[in-house]
């Protein structure tokens, strides 16, 4: 069995077919899917998808790209939010500088309160980061000295030295079909040699379509494109990756085998 650990179910693209979308994905091996929300008027019909789903969970958060639009939103609303059986994380939240969608500092605080949140239930914060490494690091490492807490790098393309300074932090690492990419030589090294029980395979659907459905809308069914791929890299069977991540997942969401 696969998990699709990170996919958006409400976005356009798969919302209008949801049903025959999730279908598609079981069909293919798929067994569970962590449906992600990106701004606040999205939590209520994530959660409500997972509530509807027996193989589906939600996480709420905030995406840096909609930082500005949720600047003064109070830690207490994740609280509030996270209650519910079906959450199982928060996010996806994080920085994006390539973009600059939101201020810089308005990203950095929004982080912050996440990663709070995340300390104080134990849920894992989901980290999107794009050209902002350092920013990212100094962010953890700060958090981290007020105490632990879980935190996984989703749809990695960061550096290798970012990744060794993660896994360092105790992070996991998620591939999604960016790995499958020809020009993605660097993130392919990374993928072969990731620790086994730190590495998660996600689609990020409807985006990101692995090879070969490339130009395609991205489905969660998609998931098991990549994980044929980064099994040959890592040369273990696809059955192997698929137990090795499946594990890892529920290891990481706890909440979800609870």
């Amino acid at each position: 069995m696969l998990i699709d650990s990170h996919c958006h179910l409400e976005y356009e693209g798969l919302i209008e077919d949801q049903n025959a979308v999730l279908e598609r994905a079981r069909g293919a091996g798929v067994g569970g899917f962590l449906n992600i929300s990106t701004k606040q008027a999205e939590w209520e019909q994530v959660v409500a998808t997972a509530a509807r789903e027996k193989d589906v969970w939600a996480s709420v958060g905030i995406h840096p790209h909609n930082a500005d639009q949720h600047a003064d939103m109070d830690a207490d609303e994740l609280r509030r939010a996270v209650q519910h059986p079906k959450v199982i994380a928060i996010g996806e939240t994080g920085l994006d500088y390539y973009y600059d969608k939101s201020d810089r500092q308005v990203q950095q605080d929004l982080f912050r309160k996440h990663i709070t949140v995340a300390r104080e239930t134990g849920l894992p914060v989901i980290i999107h980061t794009r050209d902002a490494e350092d920013d990212t690091l100094a962010i953890l490492e700060d958090e981290l000295g007020k105490g632990a807490f879980p935190a996984l790098i989703h749809c990695f393309t960061a550096s290798a030295d970012f990744g060794r300074k993660v896994l360092n932090l105790g992070l996991t690492i998620s591939l999604s079909g960016i790995v499958t990419f020809k020009n993605a030589k660097e993130l392919q090294e990374i993928a072969a040699e990731l620790p086994g029980d730190r590495i998660l395979v996600e689609t990020d659907s409807p985006f990101l379509a692995p090879v070969p459905h490339r130009g395609k809308t991205c489905e969660p069914a998609f998931v098991s494109n990549t994980a044929d791929f980064v099994a040959e890299l890592r040369g273990v069977s696809t059955d192997e990756l698929a137990k090795t991540t499946t594990e890892n997942f529920f290891r990481l969401f706890s909440k979800a085998a609870a």
